[in-house]
This record gives C-alpha cells, sequence and structure tokens, in this order.
C-alpha cells in the first residue's frame, strides 16, 4: 500500500509529505535511534514519540517509507522542513504506537 492509502485509512495528519506514492510494507515500533537505523526495514511505517531533528537522518538512512509521530507528538518547523528537503514523510497520530501499528498490520 502507499503512503497516501495508509494516511487516509488510518486519518494521520499531514506534517510533510514529499514522497505519497512511496510503498509500505511493514511497521517498526521504536524511539531509541541507534536501533532503529540497526532494525527498521525499507518500506516500514516507523512509529515514535521522538521528534528531534534526527529522526529525518534515521528514515533517510533506515528508507522508511514514513515516520508516524504517535500520541499527537509534532515537530518544529526547521524538522519538517528538512524532512520535506530529505523526502521524508512525516505524519502524526493522536493514538498510541501500538494502536496504530495493529491498524497498519491489519491493512498489509
Amino acid at each position: 500500500m502507499t503512503v497516501d492509502f495508509l494516511a487516509a485509512k488510518l486519518n494521520l495528519e499531514p506534517v510533510c509529505c514529499p514522497n505519497p506514492q512511496k510503498e509500505v510494507t511493514g511497521a517498526y515500533i521504536g524511539d531509541l535511534l541507534s536501533w532503529v537505523m540497526g532494525r527498521a526495514k525499507a518500506g516500514d511505517a516507523w512509529l515514535t514519540i521522538m521528534s528531534n531533528i534526527n529522526i529525518v537522518a534515521v528514515a533517510a538512512l533506515a528508507d522508511t517509507a514514513l515516520i508516524i509521530l504517535t500520541e499527537g507528538v509534532t515537530v518544529d518547523e526547521k524538522t519538517a522542513e528538512t524532512a520535506l528537503s530529505k523526502g521524508v514523510n512525516i505524519f502524526t497520530s493522536q493514538e498510541p504506537a501500538y494502536e496504530t501499528a495493529v491498524k497498519i498490520s491489519q491493512l498489509l
């Protein structure tokens, strides 16, 4: 499924979405950036509460399909601008990571 399809199904709020047609093939939940770099797979929807600018670099390195900031977390303008320039999709969700991941699993 594509990022834009997933976002619509889960009612995710876009922060930036420069690559809406990127394929989502799984999900990964993690907040320790070094752990995510080594374990998230290309195409994963990465669910996190981390919101600093380093999430953009990690998502780009891991080639995740998108970052979903759970529990209503948002990012600052600089992080959003950097994500846009690097082609990293970021969305927010009011739901916890687990519930979001379960819904993604049901769609895959």
